[in-house]
């Protein structure tokens, strides 16, 4: 295993990038640390499989370095590199055994026979699959032959990484928890190094124990799932993760006050004076309807999604989300929406401003 660094790392389809808007993957410096689990999240075309391409050597970046602990690989086969890939589609010998699949990394580096039965007994148990280890893989549901290609990836224990690109795309849905659920167990017993590409923000947060958010072929933030969720970096953070996402209003910021559309909102920071586009982002758990306190709000529609309800309407006129508990009744003199100050982010320009003591 061995701690992957990315330094001033960039690429490029075009022959020859002359700007930012020509590059896939916009240049960044990132380390992902020895054995952690890490997840790729953005929505589509935003760069994610191209980084993992050039992590695992498929494709070779217009400029920067990628590092294996001390050992510069960025110009190494992947087959140099020690690693493992599990795509988004099953990849499996049809006419081997399920058994032989499991096995066939161990057997290409001459393993001992007793250690290759051993560890494919222990990852077909792991994965749900001891039942038709002598079952040809020909035949077998998309479910069963990804199962099998994320157990050989995950058979050998010397690699320096294992890298998932989108692979519980083909799983049905019932399946995903569970196969997650045992992602996770193996990374606690291994500590493999793991980088798991992926647009379902549910995936990721459950999954890893820090997520990269993509966007636009740039990194916008590297944290934990509850850093994401409370203080995203970046405006596209807040609205890609959560469901529904963040709510953003266009704001004046004076200090701690934000004026919106003539209504004042108070903040839990002073933010001095923010130039550019500025705007406030609330999540919709911590926005509360009242009858007469804070912004004034309109209801268009309420959702009842099972474990609460979501209120969709309009804040001093822009679209604007409130989660209320399940049964919370909703009014008519419900006719404004309070914001609780210390939630509040404020952004100029999409980036998140640090605020200053009150």
């Amino acid at each position: 295993m061995a701690q992957i660094t990315l330094k001033n790392l960039a690429h490029s389809y075009v022959a020859n990038p002359s700007g930012d808007k020509d590059y896939a993957l916009k240049e960044l410096n990132h380390v992902w640390q020895d054995g952690g689990a890490y997840a790729l999240l953005g929505a589509s075309g935003c760069g994610k499989t191209t980084l993992l391409n050039i992590i695992s050597g498929l494709l070779r970046p217009s400029h920067g370095q990628v590092l294996f602990g001390d050992r510069d690989v960025t110009q190494a086969e992947t087959s140099e590199r020690n690693i493992a890939q599990v795509f988004q589609f099953p990849v499996v010998y049809d006419t081997m055994t399920v058994r032989d699949n499991l096995a066939f990394p161990l057997r290409n580096r001459g393993m001992d026979a007793a250690y290759i039965k051993a560890r494919v007994g222990q990852i077909a148990a792991m994965i749900g699959v001891e039942a038709m280890l002598d079952r040809k893989a020909r035949g077998l549901t998309a479910d069963a032959k990804q199962k099998i290609s994320l157990g050989r990836g995950m058979v050998r224990e010397d690699v320096n990484a294992i890298l998932f690109d989108e692979p519980l795309t083909v799983i049905d849905p019932l399946m995903k928890w569970e196969l997650r659920t045992q992602l996770k167990q193996l990374h606690r017993e291994f500590r493999h190094t793991m980088i798991y590409v992926t647009h379902d923000q549910t995936e990721a947060l459950t999954f890893a124990d820090k997520v990269v958010v993509m966007h636009e072929g740039r990194v916008v933030q590297m944290g934990t799932p509850e850093e994401l969720f409370e203080t995203p970096e970046h405006t596209f953070v807040g609205y890609f993760i959560g469901s529904p996402g963040m709510n953003l209003l266009n704001a004046e910021v004076r200090g701690n006050k934000a004026i919106v559309n003539g209504a004042e909102v108070a903040l839990g920071a002073d933010y001095g004076a923010v130039s550019g586009r500025t705007q406030i982002g609330i999540r919709p758990d911590y926005a509360v309807l009242t009858a007469g306190d804070g912004l004034p709000f309109t209801v268009a529609r309420v959702e009842d999604v099972g474990r609460h309800r979501i209120v969709r309407g309009q804040a001093a006129g822009q679209p604007m989300n409130v989660i209320l508990p399940e049964g919370t009744p909703v009014s008519a003199e419900m006719t404004h929406v309070a914001l609780t100050p210390d939630r509040i982010n404020v952004y100029a320009d999409d980036w998140r401003v640090q605020g200053g003591t009150v």
